[in-house]
């Protein structure tokens, strides 16, 4: 068992996305090992706090478990009496109250905190997302402002960004716009080594994404899904370069995927013209064919 809280384990849970289970005594009678309105969180691999122990918290934890295996938000009541054959000698019975909780909001995570990431977060904000806004120089990020006072906004300074790419939790979204091209490359293949990530945006140029998509085919011939990584980002249809703009087109692809109208882990909206389409053909193309050059060599 894990000694953190209840309360602070599902704390933890929301904010890594992690399908959990808050159990709960719901109502007691007679000789009980904890008294009505104990809670505990289980997750699939780990347990918080505890409702008392012994054979009453194995058999919950056993039937919370099931239920998250259903994968689907629900609520269910057991009732178990502390009698031999639960393996209790303490004579009472308890109803426990099983609260499953599956579909966190999506985790994106954005590096680099320049002019378009400070115009980018405060409308990724207001939709259904955990956000973690990552960079190493603390003086870009707009501590106390309130136009960026969000609940689901988390700021992190990191010396080592690519180490925020192995703590991500399985589908969380990558997007990588920071002020440094070798470390847009290091995101970009730490990101790559995990096939669970099924988006990796990178903001930059034409010229830029081919430049990355040649040099990921050669350093890495057996990349699972290359095409997991979108650059240019954004909705190109959508013109402008200003931090605002920009923001809108990145804003609008990542609504796009909210609203589960994806191709091959890429949203492709119907209105969308065929230029954006056709620079993804051209950067598969030019990974295929530097990964055909260096089976050649």
């Amino acid at each position: 068992m894990n000694t953190n809280k209840w309360f602070d384990a599902l704390h933890q849970c929301q904010e890594q996305g992690k399908a959990y289970v808050l159990v709960t005594v719901l109502a007691s009678a007679g000789s009980t090992p904890r008294g009505n309105g104990t809670k505990m969180v289980i997750t699939g691999d780990e347990t918080f706090d505890t409702i008392g122990g012994g054979h009453l918290e194995f058999a919950a934890t056993e039937q919370a478990r099931a239920l998250l295996a259903n994968n689907e938000h629900t609520q269910h009541i057991e009732h178990y009496p502390l009698s031999s054959k639960l393996g209790q000698c303490c004579g009472g019975a308890v109803n426990v109250l099983f609260e499953v909780m599956v579909e966190q909001c999506q985790i994106v995570q954005i590096f680099g905190a320049g002019h378009v990431a400070h115009a980018l977060i405060p409308l990724l904000a207001q939709l259904p997302l955990q956000i973690q806004w990552i960079d190493q120089r603390k003086q870009l990020f707009p501590q106390g402002k309130a136009t960026f006072d969000f609940a689901n906004l988390k700021m992190i300074v990191s010396e080592e960004p690519t180490e925020h790419i192995a703590l991500a939790p399985n589908n969380s979204w990558v997007v990588i716009m920071t002020h440094n091209h070798q470390l847009d490359y290091a995101l970009v293949e730490a990101a790559l080594k995990r096939p669970e990530l099924p988006y990796i945006g990178m903001i930059g140029s034409n010229t830029k994404a081919k430049r990355f998509a040649t040099r990921i085919a050669a350093r890495m011939p057996d990349t699972v899904e290359p095409d997991r990584l979108v650059s240019p980002i954004g909705i190109l249809d959508i013109p402008g370069k200003r931090p605002i703009e920009v923001a809108v087109s990145i804003a609008g692809q990542l609504i796009q995927r909210l609203n589960n109208k994806c191709v091959q882990g890429l949203h492709v909206n119907a209105d969308e013209s065929n230029k954006s389409e056709s620079q993804r053909q051209k950067q598969a193309k030019a990974w295929r064919a530097s990964k055909e050059l260096k089976d050649l060599l």
